[in-house]
């Protein structure tokens, strides 16, 4: 049984605009999960992604960012 809990953490490239999201990525080498939150919800849902698919988020917030 896995009991490993997520360990939230906000990039660094995240302002004080309240736009901003956690991710939990010590997830991935036990559960191959991304677990993604809002960072104003901490107790809100959480969106659970396939690593590929995290990654795949994150080129797609860059392109669209610049």
């Amino acid at each position: 049984m896995i009991t490993e809990s997520p360990r939230w953490y906000k990039s660094s490239y995240s302002g004080n605009g309240g736009q901003c999201i956690e991710v939990a990525t010590n997830l991935v080498p036990s559960r191959a999960v991304v677990p993604v939150r809002d960072s104003k919800d901490p107790d809100g849902p959480v969106l659970t992604l396939h690593p590929s698919a995290f990654t795949g988020l994150v080129e797609f917030a860059r392109r669209v960012a610049l």
